[in-house]
C-alpha cells in the first residue's frame, strides 16, 4: 500500500500541472485513495473539456476474417489456419453491414480480423477500395499485429504497406492488439502476435505518414501494476513524439471460457478498473480523449467513469464479436449512451472516429 503522504505529494504535482512519473503512478495504483485520485482525474479531465460534452459514436466492428496465427489464450474468437470454421467475409457481405450499419445512423466501419496468413497486400487493397467506391464513411481498419503480418507476408516495410493501404483508403488505424507493450506478458498471453516494439513502429509509422491512431490496453491478463505503468509511458512517450494518438481506451480482459481463465480466475473489479482509468487521465497528459470500456465494465460503472477522467463513451457496437464471445454481454443502444451521459451531468455530443465532436444533442 502507498504511503497517504506519498499520493498527497504526486497529486499536488497533478493539480500544479506538473508531469509525474512512473514510480508516482505506480504508487497511485498501489493505494487505496480511488476518491482523491479520482478528484484528481476529474480535475485533468475538466481542464481538457471544460464544456461538459461527452461523446460517443455510431460505428460497427466487422471481424472480416476469423483465420489467425496469434495463438492469444484469452480469445475464443479465432480459428486457426485450415480450420473448418474459419472464414474470409465476401465483398458482398461486408457491403451489407456497412448498409445495415448506416440504416442506423454509423458514420464509420472498424475492421479488424485474424492474423490470417492466406491475406496479402492485395486482398486488403482490393476491399478498402471496393468499399471506398461505394461509401463516404470513416475506415478505421486493421490493428498493428495484422499490419505487421501483412507487410511480411507481402515483403514490403511498415511504410510501404501502411502507404499503400492508405492510398486504397484506410483513413486511420485502431489501437487494437496493444494489451500490454512489454514482451514478457505478450509472450505468455500472444505467443504469435507482434512484439512491443513492433506495435509502436507501427504506430509511429502511420504517425509519421498523417494518419491518427488510437491506442489500448488490456488489463487483467497477468501483468504486474509496474507493467501497466511501463505500457502508459511507452504510450505518452510515443505521444511526445508524434502527437498522432486520438485517444485512449482502456478494457480489462474476459476470461469466459478461454484457456487463460485456467491461470486467472479473480477478473478486475469496477473499483481496480476506475483506479486505472484515473492514473491513465493523469498519467497520459498528452492525450486529448480517454474513452471508458462499458462493454466490460456495464453502463453503470461507465457512468461513474464519467467522473474518473472519461470524456467518451465509445460506440453503440452495433456488431462485436470478439471480447463478447469471451464474456461481454452487455449492450446498449443510442439512446442508452445518452441517457447514460445526460444523468452523470454531461452534455452529449456524437462524434466520428477521429473524435471530432460533429452534433450536440439537447
Amino acid at each position: 500500500m502507498a504511503d497517504m503522504a506519498l499520493v498527497e505529494k504526486v497529486l499536488r504535482k497533478v493539480y500544479d500541472g506538473i508531469r509525474i512519473g512512473p514510480e508516482e503512478a505506480v504508487g497511485l495504483l498501489k493505494s487505496m485513495e480511488l476518491q482523491k485520485i479520482g478528484q484528481a482525474a476529474d480535475h485533468v479531465r475538466r481542464l481538457k473539456h471544460p464544456d461538459s460534452v461527452v461523446s460517443f459514436l455510431i460505428d460497427r466492428n466487422i471481424n472480416y476474417t476469423n483465420v489467425c496465427v496469434a495463438r492469444c489464450n484469452f480469445c475464443n474468437f479465432y480459428r486457426p489456419p485450415k480450420d473448418p470454421d474459419g472464414y474470409v467475409l465476401p465483398l458482398e457481405q461486408i457491403f451489407q453491414k456497412i448498409d445495415e450499419a448506416i440504416a442506423l445512423g454509423a458514420t464509420g466501419i472498424l475492421m479488424q480480423g485474424g492474423m490470417n496468413p492466406r491475406l496479402k497486400i492485395e486482398f486488403y487493397e482490393e476491399m478498402l477500395r471496393a468499399i471506398r467506391s461505394r461509401y463516404s464513411i470513416d475506415l478505421h481498419c486493421f490493428s498493428p499485429p495484422e499490419i505487421v503480418v501483412l507487410s511480411k507476408l507481402s515483403k514490403l516495410s511498415l511504410r510501404e504497406t501502411i502507404r499503400r493501404l492508405r492510398a486504397a483508403g484506410l483513413d486511420s488505424i485502431p489501437g487494437g492488439g496493444a494489451e500490454i507493450l512489454v514482451d514478457r506478458v505478450r509472450k505468455a498471453n500472444s505467443p504469435g502476435k507482434c512484439s512491443s516494439r513492433e506495435w509502436l513502429e507501427v504506430m509511429r509509422t502511420a504517425h509519421e505518414e498523417g494518419m491518427l491512431t488510437t491506442a489500448t490496453m488490456m488489463m487483467g491478463a497477468g501483468e504486474t501494476i509496474e507493467e501497466r505503468v511501463e505500457h502508459l509511458e511507452r504510450l505518452r512517450s510515443l505521444q511526445d513524439e508524434t502527437g498522432g494518438f486520438v485517444a485512449f481506451i482502456p478494457w480489462n480482459v474476459q476470461l469466459e471460457g478461454t484457456p487463460l481463465q485456467t491461470v486467472i480466475r479473480k477478473e478486475i473489479s469496477a473499483v481496480e478498473y476506475l483506479m486505472l482509468l484515473a492514473v491513465s487521465r493523469i498519467y497520459l497528459d498528452n492525450f486529448a480523449n480517454i474513452q471508458v470500456s462499458w462493454l466490460t465494465q456495464g453502463l453503470q460503472v461507465a457512468q461513474v467513469a464519467l467522473h474518473f477522467g472519461a470524456n467518451d463513451v465509445g460506440s453503440i457496437m452495433i456488431e462485436e464479436n470478439v471480447i463478447s464471445s469471451a464474456g461481454a454481454h452487455y449492450t446498449a443502444t443510442r439512446d442508452d449512451l445518452l441517457e447514460l451521459i445526460r444523468h452523470s451531468g454531461f452534455v452529449p455530443a456524437q462524434r466520428d472516429t477521429l473524435y471530432r465532436t460533429f452534433r450536440k444533442i439537447a
